[in-house]
């Protein structure tokens, strides 16, 4: 089987995005991503949806972004709460990591040549996606050129593809199609401000992810505190 490299935070999407990937055929690699996150549960889920979906091959990456700051899951700045759909549809909220998802990519990329992969696979999505500006699909398209000439695969006349299979989906899309693909929502973690490991259920990610097992007409099966 061809190897694809899964960008895998335990959450929703990233976990809908590993089965999609397996539904295709890749044998896949996930990389997990500690960076000094407030909610830095979903490492530990993260490893938790990989063994539960097969997956032999995790690496899980520690870096800090605290020294960075910025952002209200990298720095002591509160996490927004309670936000309605109108405004959450609007501007870029605190909890957007600079640079995160570049990073992220890059590790990725970086991972993909070394395990002799062209295909990585990452969660993103422009519709429910909270206004961040490194989710939208003329960053991926972008990062899928700079992919071809900061790499030695690259150079050599390989070309990566970046997948972002849930990128034009609503979350209610997204869980019904994680559902066909057999994903066990209850294995995943969202919130952006856990409180003892479970969800805050007032976050901008606990309410989205609320809002698409409604509109879904499927039970949420979210631990909240």
């Amino acid at each position: 089987m061809k190897k694809a490299v899964v960008l895998l935070s335990g959450g929703l999407d990233s976990t809908t995005c590993l089965a999609m990937a397996q539904a295709q055929g890749f044998e896949c690699v996930c990389l997990v991503v500690s960076y000094g996150q407030r909610h830095a549960v979903e490492v530990a889920q993260a490893q938790t949806v990989a063994k539960l979906r097969g997956v032999t091959d995790v690496r899980v990456v520690q870096l800090s972004l605290r020294e960075v700051g910025g952002s209200a899951l990298t720095a002591d700045i509160a996490v927004p709460k309670d936000r309605p759909a109108s405004d959450m549809a609007h501007g870029i909220p605190v909890t957007y990591v600079p640079a995160r998802n570049t990073l992220f990519l890059s590790l990725a990329l970086g991972l993909a040549e070394v395990v002799g992969a062209l295909d990585i696979f990452i969660g993103v999505n422009a519709v429910d996606y909270s206004g961040y500006p490194d989710c939208r699909p003329e960053f991926i398209r972008a990062f899928e050129t700079l992919a071809v000439l900061a790499t030695k695969a690259g150079v050599e006349g390989s070309r990566f593809k970046i997948h972002a299979p849930l990128s034009a989906l609503t979350k209610a899309d997204i869980i019904k199609a994680g559902l066909k693909l057999g994903v066990d929502y209850a294995s995943t973690h969202s919130c952006y401000d856990p409180v003892n490991g479970k969800a805050c259920r007032r976050c901008d990610s606990c309410l989205l992810r609320a809002k698409g097992f409604a509109e879904a007409g499927v039970a949420d099966p979210t631990q909240y505190a």
